[in-house]
């Protein structure tokens, strides 16, 4: 009896032990939202803060939602060549200061949702974010100017497509207007308020 009630201990606490160690790894997932619901979120649930992770001339010149805290996840470099497809200037590697400035202005327990221009480098943030204790993370997956047209989130449909389109001129091709903070038609704007600027950026220049 007495060892038979020993093996059903164990076995409970092989169980919770188990279930223990699965609940963190859904915890370790940031939150994947739409730029129409991180709107919603942003004008309804308090403590709610939209961090803008692209680059500080992505922020001026392309524009940025209203309301948004410039935090760039990295910088934009003047190395020229080809990536991928296509010859572009290159984005660094990532922002050394990124989490240590997040972590001045917003607290722990606040609803960060993070968009950049197309979910990239928002998702690769919002997983640094969510690893680094802060609690509710989002990423805004569809970015504020949305995915290059044609897309696909299989990877070889994604190809595929972009081929046919290339090849038959289709209207639109490689420019991003099917989804996106600006295609929901939501606030944005060219304005640079000192309050939504990288903090680091505010600083007196040392002499």
């Amino acid at each position: 009896m007495k060892y038979a009630l020993h093996i059903t201990v164990i076995l409970l606490s092989a169980l919770l032990g188990a279930f223990g160690a699965a609940g963190p790894v859904d915890a370790q997932e940031p939150k994947k939202i739409l730029s129409i619901e991180a709107f919603d979120m942003i004008s309804t649930v308090p403590d709610t803060y939209l961090i803008d992770v692209r680059t500080r001339a992505e922020y001026q010149f392309v524009g940025h939602p209203m309301g948004a805290y410039l935090f760039p996840y990295r910088f934009l470099t003047d190395t020229f060549k080809k990536s991928d497809e296509e010859y572009a200037y290159q984005l660094s590697a990532k922002n050394e200061k990124f989490m240590e400035q997040v972590a001045k202005v917003f607290k722990k327990t606040d609803n960060l949702l993070v968009i950049c221009r197309d979910g990239e480098r928002s998702a690769q943030a919002a997983d640094e974010l969510l690893k680094a204790g802060f609690k509710n993370v989002y990423n805004v997956e569809d970015g504020f100017e949305g995915s290059l047209f044609p897309f696909s989130e299989d990877s070889n449909r994604h190809k595929y497509f972009r081929q046919l389109a290339k090849r038959n001129k289709i209207h639109g091709f490689n420019h991003r207007r099917h989804n996106g903070w600006q295609w929901w038609g939501l606030p944005w704007t060219y304005e640079m308020d000192p309050k939504y600027i990288y903090p680091p950026d505010l600083a007196p220049a040392e002499k």
